[in-house]
């Protein structure tokens, strides 16, 4: 394996020194740097061409340039990366610090969103294939993947920013009774899919969601939940269960008591960390969150190796998602009772443009808010183009595995279906979809670059077309060093996991 591990580091590069220098050449041919000074008619126009030919470095050949670069990349060894200058004589080191944080900023939860919610829906829909779901989720995942990029975040700012913003803007911002029958239907449409069975529980699965919602929207109307939302210790404990419930069904089975308790036992603590931690959480940093989340993964391992007995894998695997469903419970909790505050500052919190609000003042959460909502839009329109693409993958991989002789033998063992699916179909159909993980999150941190320049993000698709405009090779080849070297490794990084998914794969 190591051998294989360093002969690919060996070609790759081979292959990444071959496109630096074919993409150098590219851009320094692709016009005239100088042409906009040429075209000025300010008085000290010569000593700006002479500046920016000495910041550029064209007064030299064009290998004595690529080399210069080279050499600088080389530094990058010892810990002296020198990136060069732009045109306009700024660190390309420092540009490309602020570019690669803002777009990981930007994709890195875009695209654990679409991975996660497109493998489940991917799963669903093949487990229930050619039934109504299965069209509807075919139908929708085609049309968010063929949408428009610039078209869509035109209709997000328009609905979920300018709209949502002039409601919560409004006197007595509420819901009207035929939006709740409308969520109501839909929302009861769509769970008795998901959950399915015979016509009288598909009926009682509408009805149920449709009471609900007809009763849940009121009542937050009623505590003005819009300004002044909360969740509570009721509600926080209700959902750790349901967490720790349904985790265990999952995973173990409701039959395995042990691993059962010590979902439950997790989201116990979880509770009583809630009022533990609510002082030390009123204003914290970064560091105290860290060191409370790595506390509260590490209690729930111990609860599950204590309280698993022979299933001690499967209990810690439920007891630490249960600790972190509470952790991200009462987080939200802080993030909810700091709202009203940041609505006081910003007015309209759903913002259109930009990454965060220039010159803003506040409390550690007031500025969670705000970088937060700032990633709200662009989020949800890299998620929903890049679901189809992992749930129809997922959903092709799984039919393929379902047909194969291992999972008839499974069922003919009279296993039962959770762990057909999951232990057996599931995990065999990964293999290709590794693939499409790898090279989608490479791919994304180069940068969208058309989402950036909708949502005004000054990522690394901006440094790129910046760049490429100014026919500057220095960002475009730090865009290119960063890109390229990820594409490298995210490929390593799935041969390696194809290993650890399919033993075979190591011989």
């Amino acid at each position: 394996m190591l051998k294989f591990i360093l002969r690919r580091f060996g070609s790759s590069f081979l292959v990444l020194l071959g496109a630096s220098l074919l993409l150098y050449v590219l851009t320094i041919n692709s016009g005239d740097p100088l042409k906009d000074l040429r075209e000025s008619n300010a008085d000290n126009r010569e000593y700006l061409i002479e500046q920016r030919i000495d910041f550029m470095g064209l007064d030299q050949p064009w290998y004595a340039r690529y080399w210069d670069w080279l050499t600088g990349v080389g530094k990058c060894v010892i810990g002296q990366c020198d990136l060069g200058t732009n045109r306009s004589g700024q660190q390309v080191i420092d540009l490309l610090g602020l570019a690669a944080a803002s777009t990981l900023r930007l994709v890195v939860l875009a695209t654990v969103i679409a991975m996660v919610f497109g493998v489940l829906i991917g799963i669903l829909t093949a487990i229930r294939q050619y039934s109504g779901i299965d069209y509807v989720v075919t139908f929708l995942t085609f049309m968010f993947f063929s949408l428009p990029v610039f078209w869509a975040a035109v209709l997000l700012k328009e609905y979920l920013a300018i709209g949502f913003n002039d409601w919560l803007a409004s006197p007595d911002p509420g819901f009207s009774w035929p939006t709740i029958i409308v969520v109501g239907l839909v929302l009861g449409l769509a769970l008795q899919a998901v959950l399915a069975g015979n016509a009288r529980r598909r009926l009682f699965t509408f009805l149920g969601a449709f009471v609900f919602t007809c009763a849940a929207l009121p009542y937050m109307d009623w505590l003005n939940f819009a300004r002044y939302p909360q969740l509570g210790p009721v509600v926080i404990t209700l959902v750790g269960v349901a967490a720790a419930v349904g985790a265990t069904v999952l995973g173990a089975g409701l039959k395995n008591r042990r691993v059962l308790y010590a979902g439950l036992i997790t989201a116990v603590l979880g509770l009583v960390a809630y009022y533990a931690t609510y002082g030390l959480l009123w204003d914290p940093n970064w560091l105290i969150i860290l060191i409370l989340a790595v506390v509260a993964i590490g209690v729930a391992i111990a609860i599950g190796r204590l309280m698993g007995g022979y299933s001690k894998g499967a209990a810690t695997l439920v007891s630490v998602f249960t600790a972190v469903v509470m952790g991200g419970l009462i987080i939200v909790e802080h993030l909810f009772r700091s709202w009203p505050s940041y609505l006081e500052i910003v007015g309209r919190p759903i913002a259109t443009i930009g990454s965060e609000t220039p010159n803003f003042t506040g409390t550690f959460w007031e500025d969670f808010l705000d970088k937060g909502t700032q990633l709200l839009l662009p989020t949800i329109l890299l998620a929903l183009i890049s679901l189809a693409s992992y749930s129809r993958y997922t959903r092709a991989s799984m039919l393929e595995v379902s047909q194969q002789d291992y999972i008839r033998t499974a069922r003919a063992k009279g296993l039962n279906e959770r762990q057909v699916i999951l232990k057996h179909a599931f995990r065999n159909s990964l293999i290709p979809i590794t693939t499409i993980m790898a090279f989608d999150f490479a791919g994304l941190i180069g940068g969208a670059v058309i989402t950036e320049q909708v949502f005004g993000w000054k990522g690394m698709g901006e440094l790129f077309r910046t760049g490429l405009e100014q026919v500057d090779p220095a960002p475009v080849m730090a865009f290119f060093l960063v890109t390229g070297t990820a594409a490298v490794l995210f490929n390593l990084l799935a041969d390696i996991l194809y290993a650890v998914l399919d033993p075979r794969i190591r011989v």
